[in-house]
């Protein structure tokens, strides 16, 4: 047989050093990353998709579940401007076509377009359990036509439709302790730094086959040892293990919990088996001195990459702020779906938003996201503002990605959410005037009455005094027909997008009629009481009811509030202070040291954000909570000013507030590729930032005195509102300075 130098099979994959930096990168096949790769039970392994069914193991692989699946890559090119004007896709059935460069199944041909993200399949339809080989290059106004990319393969499900959500399949990450001490007479305790979701394996030796160890995990300590009795639903196990003679490796078998294992918790996969949330484990009995490597923990979570994501800034106290809420992405991630944390195991909508602006602000990854927004369409939770987020993350996952086909499968059900069915005569909508029955909860997926919610728990409700028509349920409800109007306009053009528009703007009016106070100039709760609480200002602000000459009195009141809210409330009271122009009041709460704050929870000893602030405020709370984790969008989308304009993040805005920080800098993640991105601020304001190439920028600059320049060249920004405009942007590397002389 006649061997080949490793460099040779690089070149027939499509790797060639001399053009790695002119190919399309980062492939995703219906936004999935990873599909190429082969599991056994959690793990890596050496089998080739191709090769999967000669395996004898259980394994397990990323199924594509459409027969018409979307592609996406990064588009090669450092030079400023950069855009792609053609592209072709090859979709081959064996790896040597594809390797020819042969599209057996479909070739796209050269398709004079810019689309990068979620470019529909055009071949006949997949079969099922096949698996396909596809690759695709780039022709860019800078570069011309492009290497092509490395082959990516991936196999379709055993059952297919046009088009279904695909998911990935959870990863294990072994662990060792990064300490382990001899804290008294035979007892040892390992702490592996972080909580995290997982499963304990220990070797342990017996001279004799008579020994008798107990392990304890838990996510808290109580004195040195682990706490036996944390309170709440803070974690804790003990295990007994009867030790064999001679030196053995046993692995723990976690007790399932009946509340999150209950007909509507989230499961966990048979070959990832049962899991609980740990930091700690105290080894008791045992004589002999153990090492950190007879410790492993295996730490359950869907595929992250660590390296997509960065935050630093002046203020190490946002820092580590920011390393909290990144890592709760990650560390919630245990079941594959967002759900509201180990006490429960159940998708809601208010931590799938919260949780979905996170994991996109940390990770190229969007996939989970849209396999939680349409598992919550057919299986909604009570909460009547809950049921309109529905909207919200659908219309995320638009903008995020640029795949419409959600939406447009979706279409009726997303309708249905607004909530139009319970509006009355007076324009405003309620739960409390006899039209629940059941054609509308049929209609929403729903066997019960939904109620409303506020805020939660409802302590944190700053007061608000429920009517028969709430105002924050009915702001939700204008921001259901803001984004109906938007899906109507992608989806079902004409009658319908006319229709909501027009709704939206009769709705602006009522409840202005029935909420706005002119004597105080800010909004109550309800139409029969003069309370006026921080979420119905907040919310009224955030979601775009309040007339231009009433925002300062309703951002004065916001302020006055403080953080009157529960950490979920926080990412709204937060979007309200950004959107009322002051990052100054917003870096504070983000900041603080006070009990309700997110450093408050690093104070406490988390290393995973908390359901609620403080044990004090939500005792049975539990300690891994990702709708705790609202900084995690919050930095990347309104203190670094970084959000999507168009579809796929084609177009993007570039904002910052970063309040009273002498600098900051973040690397996002973006569908398109990375956004690395800088501002510093005393005597001179500079922003810096790079774009991937296929996008551009709307920049705008902090109103100061002095004259701005871009790439060193005076340039003339127009003023708007609290900023200024400096105009628009292509791909590459931008400086902006603003200089007071």
């Amino acid at each position: 047989m006649k061997f080949f130098p490793f460099a040779f099979y690089l070149l027939l994959l499509g790797f060639n050093p001399c053009f790695a930096q002119n190919r399309p990168t980062a492939l995703l096949t219906d936004l999935l990353q990873h599909t190429e790769v082969v599991l056994v039970n959690g793990y890596l392994s050496s089998v080739e998709l191709q090769n999967m069914d000669g395996a004898i193991e259980p394994v397990q692989y990323d199924e594509i579940r459409s027969s018409r699946p979307s592609f996406s890559w990064i588009v090669p090119g450092k030079e400023n401007n950069t855009v792609q004007t053609a592209y072709q896709i090859i979709v081959a059935d064996s790896f040597k076509d594809a390797l020819a460069f042969n599209g057996t199944v479909w070739d796209s041909k050269k398709t004079m377009s810019n689309q990068s993200v979620s470019v529909p399949y055009g071949g006949e339809l997949l079969k099922p359990g096949h698996t396909y080989f596809w690759r695709v290059r780039s022709t860019t106004n800078r570069a011309g036509e492009s290497e092509w990319s490395a082959i990516k393969a991936f196999r379709t499900a055993k059952e297919l439709a046009l088009y279904a959500a695909s998911y990935e399949q959870l990863r294990k990450t072994a662990e060792h302790p990064s300490s382990l001490n001899k804290v008294s007479a035979g007892m040892q305790l390992a702490d592996f730094g972080k909580d995290a979701f997982g499963q304990l394996s220990v070797q342990l030796s017996s001279e004799t086959g008579l020994d008798t160890v107990r392990l304890h995990l838990g996510e808290v300590l109580d004195g040195q040892g682990v706490n036996r009795k944390p309170g709440g639903t803070i974690r804790y196990q003990k295990f007994t293990l009867a030790l064999q003679k001679g030196t053995h490796l046993y692995r723990l078998k976690i007790a399932k919990d009946a509340r999150n294992t209950g007909p509507a918790a989230i499961k966990m996969p048979e070959q990832i088996g049962e899991v609980m949330p740990f930091r700690y484990a105290e080894i008791e009995g045992y004589s002999k001195t153990l090492t950190t490597n007879e410790l492993i923990r295996e730490f359950v979570h869907y595929p992250f990459d660590d390296s997509a994501s960065s935050f630093k800034s002046s203020d190490e106290q946002l820092n580590r702020i920011w390393d909290l809420c990144k890592y709760s992405m990650k560390a919630t991630s245990f079941s594959g779906v967002y759900v509201d944390g180990d006490r429960e195991r159940i998708p809601y909508e208010a931590d799938a938003l919260i949780n979905q602006l996170g994991h996109y602000g940390v990770d190229r990854e969007y996939s989970l996201a849209r396999r939680s927004s349409e598992y919550l369409l057919k299986h909604p939770t009570w909460p009547t503002e809950w049921i309109m987020q529905a909207l919200m993350i659908s219309w995320n996952d638009y903008l995020y990605t640029g795949d419409a086909r959600s939406l447009t499968a979706n279409y009726e059900l997303l309708k249905s959410r607004t909530l139009d069915q319970l509006r009355e005569k007076n324009g405003l909508i309620s739960t409390n005037t006899g039209l629940q029955n059941p054609a509308f909860a049929a209609s929403i997926n729903f066997k019960d009455k939904i109620k409303d919610i506020v805020d939660w728990p409802l302590s944190e409700t700053d007061g608000f005094v429920f009517t028969a028509y709430n105002a924050v349920t009915n702001a939700y409800h204008y921001k259901a027909l803001v984004l109906m109007e938007q899906i109507a306009k992608i989806v079902h053009p004409g009658e319908d997008e006319q229709r909501y528009r027009a709704a939206q703007e009769a709705f602006k009016k009522a409840y202005n009629k029935y909420f706005f106070d002119a004597k105080t100039a800010i909004y109550k709760d309800g139409d029969t009481t003069m309370h006026s609480s921080l979420h119905t200002n907040m919310f009224a602000l955030h979601f775009g009811l309040v007339p231009d000459q009433y925002k300062a009195s309703v951002l004065q009141f916001i302020k006055s509030r403080g953080m009157a809210c529960s950490v979920y409330g926080s990412q709204f009271l937060m979007d309200a202070l950004y959107d009322g122009r002051d990052g100054t009041a917003a870096l504070a709460l983000l900041t603080s040291s006070d009990e309700r704050s997110w450093y408050n929870m690093i104070k406490v000893g988390s290393t995973i954000t908390l359901e609620a602030w403080d044990n004090k405020f939500k005792p049975n709370q539990d300690w891994n909570h990702a709708w705790g984790a609202a900084p995690a969008n919050l930095i990347p989308r309104r203190l670094m000013g970084v959000e999507p304009l168009t579809s796929g993040f084609g177009s993007v805005s570039i904002r910052p507030q970063i309040g009273n920080l002498t600098f900051a800098q973040a690397e996002i993640p973006t569908i398109r590729g990375g956004i690395q991105i800088s501002v510093s601020q005393e005597d001179t304001y500079t922003l810096k930032f790079t774009l991937p190439a296929n996008m551009d920028a709307e920049v705008y600059l902090p109103v100061r005195k002095g004259k701005v320049f871009y790439n060193g060249k005076l340039i003339r920004a127009k003023a708007d509102k609290d900023f200024l405009y400096a105009g628009k942007f292509g791909s590459g590397t931008h400086e902006f300075v603003v200089k007071d002389h």
